[in-house]
Parts: C-alpha cells; structure tokens; sequence
C-alpha cells in the first residue's frame, strides 16, 4: 500500500531515498529531519541511519502495485537530486515513474544545477510534475535551471517562504505552492508576501494553491487566505485522481 501523506497538495509519498544534508536557508528548520530522527528513535529499520543519505532499492517497485491512481510525492524525506544519488538509481526511479502511468508523480528539489546538468540523460513522461523550492528572492536563479528541463509540467515551491517575492518570472511554470514555515523556530510569514504572489499567479494566469500559514501551531494557523483556500493545480489531458483538485481558473 501507498504512504498516504498529510501534506495538502498531495496524496502519497513515496521514498526510495531519505536522508539529506541542509543547501539553504530553507533547510535550517527542516521536518524531514526531525521525523527521520523520531522514527530511528522509534526503531524503524527504513531510518535506521537516521538523517544520512540512505537509498532503498527494496522499494522501487511499490508504486507499480498502487492500484488506485493517486498524486505520489516523491522523495518526501529526501532530494532525489542530492549529489550522492548515482544517476543509474535515478534512472531506475524515473523508469519505474514511466511504467506507473495511471499515477502522477511529483518531483521536488533544491539541487536545481544537478537536476538541469542531467536532464538529457532521464526520460520525462508526462506523468512526471519537477518543481523546485524558492524560499527567497536570492534562489530565484532556481527557476531558469528548471525551465532548461524536458518536464512537461514545471512547478514552484515558495515554501517555507521566507520574504517577498515581487518580481516573480513565471514564463513556463505551470503552478506555485506557497507556505509558511511550521514547528520548532518557525519562521514568520508576511499576508502581504502571500497577496502579491498570488496577485502575480492570477494576472499570469498560473495556479496558485496556499499550502499553510503555518507557525508552531500551524493547524490553529489554518490555511485559509481572504476568507476562502486556494487550492488550484494544474490543468492535464487526463483527469487528476480526485475531483477535490482544481484546475485554474
């Protein structure tokens, strides 16, 4: 069975990798850490190096037994793109991505020059969502490597976002997320940071989903932004798996 996942704009999570090491401002609270910690506390053989960089060749194949067509986030606790990961394991990801064709796959990274130097050497159905984080204006230099790509759907993550975003290039991307930072040392978020990217979302005519304010109580915080959520997502030739998801306008 599929890792059902609480993250909103997804629905499963699946981690042939885990591990990682901080690149940015953006990793300094980072939850994926805290949880592999837990879990290896917790005795969980799949986190049993804890934080460090692990690959999990035994779980390359689950998403071919999903039967149930579903969005899978991949590498939750993990970049798929770290240095460390061999292209040939890579390669066999993406393999696998290519056969599970009644899934949508959703790839995120922060190692933007690695993913856009081995492009050419993956192949990219259409299945396959490839986002970046941005978390501040100075990594916006994230987006021209991802738009070099061969993904047919190209997305941001401004999240945790961690200052304004007033000039925003959104030629070729295909939907934001934008969220604030949550648990211990949470970061602030500004509304007018959260606006102005939406405003520059709608007159671009890309879809804009709010993920959280977030906070150290983020469920308190809530989600919602003008007195509604913003949950908008790409537009496909097939329909998504849930009827929740929303298309743009």
């Amino acid at each position: 069975m599929s890792l059902r996942s609480h993250i909103e704009w997804t629905e499963s999570t699946w981690n042939p990798v885990t591990g990682c090491a901080k690149v940015s401002a953006g990793c300094q609270n980072c939850y994926a850490e805290r949880m592999a910690l837990r879990l290896k506390e917790a005795g969980m053989p799949k986190y049993e190096n804890g934080f460090q960089l692990t690959l999990h060749p035994e779980t390359l194949q689950e998403p071919l037994a999903w039967r149930k067509p579903q969005m899978v986030f991949v590498c939750s606790m993990s970049d798929l793109f770290h240095q460390d990961v061999p292209i040939e394991f890579l390669q066999e990801v993406f393999e696998v991505m290519r056969r599970a064709t009644r899934h949508q796959f959703q790839v995120l990274t922060k190692r933007a020059e690695r993913l856009a130097q081995l492009n050419d050497l993956l192949r990219w159905p259409e299945n396959i969502w490839l986002g970046v984080t941005v978390e501040r204006q100075d990594f916006l230099y994230r987006v021209d490597y991802l738009r070099r790509t061969s993904a047919t759907i190209k997305f941001l993550s401004l999240e945790p976002l961690l200052g304004p975003m007033p000039d925003l290039d959104l030629c070729g991307i295909d939907w934001v997320i934008v969220g604030g930072e949550s648990g211990p040392g949470a970061r602030p978020l500004a509304r007018d940071w959260v606006c102005d990217i939406r405003n520059q979302c709608n007159r671009a005519g890309v879809p804009f989903f709010f993920k959280q304010w977030g906070g150290v109580f983020k469920k308190r915080n809530g989600r919602s932004l003008d007195g509604r959520t913003w949950d908008e997502m790409p537009r496909l030739s097939r329909p998504l798996p849930q009827a929740a998801y929303l298309t743009a306008g």
